[in-house]
């Protein structure tokens, strides 16, 4: 049936099915929908009305992008994936309150697929997983719903999904693909299909769990090598050393890795390596470096309220009901995305403190950020820097760089620059 797949690939008659649509799962569709007709489906009626009426509100689409993906329809309804031969599931497998991984929207996504699936489809997972959750998950839940024998009637694949949320020069395009499939005709299969969209190449995977394992170690990497940073900006501190000048200095040695100290969140590096320590510790192991970063990059946000309450308490400001500005609750600069926002961190600490705290933040939406974190965001026409004791700049965006600081860093005010983008004369301390 494969062989079948691949020569409908090759004349762009498959029909494609993409569940979910949200920062992974829309950019997907669009580049799909350019060449192939494509189902996009998603739980959420207001998301499928946005996308209908030519807007995403994530921002990663332009309007523009959204128009020249000629083949894509959008969806609410399951009915209208029976004709999908090939689905790529792109939902969000985020943590719980106890670091564990959460894969009720996996296992929703695939009960879906599992009602509307044919015999020789594929089904696809891009979701961030721990190595052998798809064939020990998903599998028996598609197998469940359709009635039909894994391998033998359908066949899976895994491609991680490597969307990094505002950037606009990494693309779905651009960027290397891995790829894999639960046999070797799927596997190829599952090949062709991105090839035919992806520049940058594809690298096939021997295995569904060599993919999945390579996805979630791209970002423990990452944490594990800011967490070292992270640690050096604790330990500098207490010497009176700027980090990064140290950064700068070691940074001239041609081997040297260029990571810098900060707040690890978004839905990726301070999610996914939960997901793998949790499979871990399933199989008996401990692993000490991955959780010893964890708790290093977790705790980065109490150290940085606490740090700004005793620059305070030096420039004698009374603690208890000082006004404080933190600035940015998005996860990273010039971005929307507000899951998994370590921010909450120094907001909260401060509010332990008695500390009255705002926020500002141009990119993130208002009733996102009420909803998630129970906080009503300052609007710019009411924001006056002169009258706050102490200010973070949590979020590097490019609005926040405009702000004249210099009248207020003269006047007894502490500032805290998390992101380091600041002129070093003008902040009290910077991580």
């Amino acid at each position: 049936m494969s062989n079948q797949l691949r020569k409908k690939i090759e004349d762009k008659s498959i029909i494609i099915g993409v569940i979910g649509l949200g920062y992974v799962g829309l950019p997907l569709a669009v580049e799909f929908g350019k060449k192939f007709k494509v189902i996009g489906f998603d739980i959420n009626s207001n998301r499928i009305k946005e996308l209908r009426s030519g807007s995403d509100r994530t921002l990663e689409v332009s309007k523009e992008e959204l128009a020249s993906s000629k083949k894509l329809e959008y969806t609410d309804r399951i009915e209208d994936l029976r004709a999908v031969e090939i689905f790529i599931v792109t939902v969000p497998t985020p943590i719980d309150e106890y670091k564990r991984p959460d894969l009720i929207p996996l296992i929703k996504a695939s009960e879906t697929v599992g009602k509307v699936l044919s015999s020789g489809d594929i089904v696809i997972y891009e979701s961030t997983v721990y190595p052998g959750c798809t064939e020990e998950v998903c599998v028996p839940v598609l197998e469940k719903f359709s009635g039909m024998k894994f391998n033998k009637d359908f066949f899976c694949g895994y491609s991680p999904e490597r969307i990094n949320p505002g950037d606009k020069e990494h693309r779905v395009h651009n960027i290397k693909k891995v790829v894999s499939g639960s046999n070797q005709e799927s596997a190829e299969t599952v090949n062709e299909l991105y090839k035919s969209i992806i520049t940058a190449g594809t690298h096939l995977a021997s295995s569904i769990k060599v993919a999945e394992a390579a996805k979630v170690i791209e970002n423990t990497q990452r944490d594990i090598n800011i967490a070292f940073v992270n640690e050096l900006s604790k330990l500098f501190d207490l010497m009176n050393i700027d980090t990064l000048e140290v950064l700068e200095a070691a940074g001239t040695k041609w081997n040297f890795l260029p990571f810098r100290p900060g707040l690890v969140g978004g839905h990726c590096i301070g999610v996914d390596p939960y997901y793998l320590t949790h499979k871990a510790v399933h199989l008996g192991y401990n692993p000490e470096i991955i959780l010893a970063g964890r708790r290093i990059n977790d705790g980065m946000g109490v150290f940085v309220a606490n740090q700004l309450v005793k620059l305070m308490i030096k420039k004698e400001h009374k603690i208890h009901n000082a006004k404080v500005l933190v600035l940015g609750i998005t996860f990273k600069e010039n971005c929307p995305d507000i899951r998994n926002s370590r921010v909450i961190d120094i907001i909260n600490e401060l509010n332990q403190f008695g500390c009255l705290v705002n926020v500002l933040d141009p990119w993130a939406d208002p009733a996102e950020v009420k909803h998630e974190y129970g906080i009503e965001l300052l609007k710019a026409e009411d924001l006056s820097l002169k009258s706050y004791d102490g200010i973070v700049l949590a979020v590097a965006h490019n609005e926040f760089k405009n702000l004249d600081f210099s009248e207020i860093s003269k006047n007894g005010k502490v500032i805290f620059d998390v992101k380091g983008v600041l002129p070093k004369e003008l902040v009290d301390n910077r991580l």
